[in-house]
């Protein structure tokens, strides 16, 4: 989308449960660039499709501008604003109002975990995307036609999809400064007191090559093995053996730099990804047990609840978003739109 003489409309589609720092994040970018400039560059409304009371993941109420079966037909992209975990459940109907923008060539973006969305409605089938990096895996495995990074951002032709959290700014700049020149873009990054706009290839997690420097290619290596075999983990005598380390030497590298023991890091890999899997997919527990490297239910209930003080099954049900009725509003709504 290229600027024009007249100021881009944007919609933004509040998912219940939506992640109000990915929201804000984008729209106090635009608020910017408009006081910034000195000049209308954009307009924005809030988009519901059930009720216009919304919640966030933190509590707070949105009054939405509007429902999808009215909001503006003359929006230059819309995005979803996820929630927080993903959630998976069907909505044939807001996947076709998606659709239905799409052959009217209305751009879409995801924001956080919007990017499921988009997919599920076949909307990134080809197209570069990117989400919030607890859910990559996932997306990887349920949309395979979808070119998943973990970049911060992606833009690809008429999508736009973010991480979420403060990488909805970075994307936000990055729209601006390819519309309006990166002179404003700059000048909007000083004003939210940002060293730096980071582009769409900077990654979502810092690498533990990072945090510990490129001097202990060593441990680097054996972590990598334990990330390549969370289903059937190593021993700590195999991993030391594959990088060419005594056991008692590959301790106190982990110790050292670490604070861990190799046994224990594995565990905490194995069990996040456990984590990943109960609150981000439907898989069986038993199932997602198996695939941690757990041999018995027993032992990976036990285990888990060990490490963070609940069952798996209780995690799933924690992870289950429930939906509030929203409370009579008696304040004056406030209008981010006028037609």
């Amino acid at each position: 989308m290229q600027a024009s003489g007249k100021p881009l409309k944007y919609g933004f589609l509040l998912l219940p449960h939506y992640s109000m720092l990915g929201f804000s994040s984008a729209i106090e970018t635009l608020h910017l660039a408009n006081w910034v400039s000195g000049k209308e560059l954009y307009r924005f409304c809030t988009i519901s499709y059930e009720s216009k009371d919304v919640l966030s993941n933190t509590g707070v109420k949105t009054v939405a501008d509007y429902l999808t079966n009215e909001s503006p037909k003359d929006l230059d992209a819309v995005f979803i604003c996820g929630a927080s975990p993903v959630t998976q459940n069907e909505n044939p109907a807001l996947e076709n109002w998606l659709k239905s923008l799409s052959n009217k060539r209305i751009g879409l973006g995801g924001l956080c975990t919007g990017s499921y969305l988009l997919a599920k409605a076949g909307l990134l089938d080809g197209y570069r995307a990117t989400i919030h990096w607890w859910s990559i895996a996932n997306l990887r495995d349920e949309f395979p036609t979808t070119i998943v990074s973990n970049h911060l951002f992606e833009v690809d032709k008429d999508r736009f999809t973010c991480s979420g959290g403060t990488a909805a700014m970075d994307m936000m700049l990055f729209m601006i400064g390819k519309q309006h020149g990166m002179n404003l873009a700059s000048s909007i990054s000083e004003q939210f007191v940002c060293e730096r706009i980071r582009s769409h290839e900077d990654p979502q997690r810092i690498p533990l090559q990072a945090r510990i420097g490129i001097g202990q290619p060593k441990l680097i290596e054996a972590v990598q093995l334990m990330e390549a075999n969370i289903n059937e983990p190593l021993s700590p005598d195999d991993i030391a053996y594959h990088v060419g380390l005594s056991r008692r030497h590959l301790e106190r590298l982990f110790k050292k730099n670490l604070d861990s023991m190799p046994s224990r890091y594995y565990l905490e890999l194995r069990l996040n990804h456990a984590k990943q899997l109960l609150t981000q997919s439907d898989k069986a527990i038993v199932q997602v047990g198996q695939e941690c490297g757990f041999g018995s239910a027993p032992h990976f209930s036990t285990t888990y609840k060990g490490f963070f003080g609940v069952t798996p099954r209780e995690e799933r049900k924690l992870s289950t978003p429930r939906d509030t009725a929203p409370e009579q509003i008696d304040r004056k709504k406030r209008q981010l739109w006028k037609k």
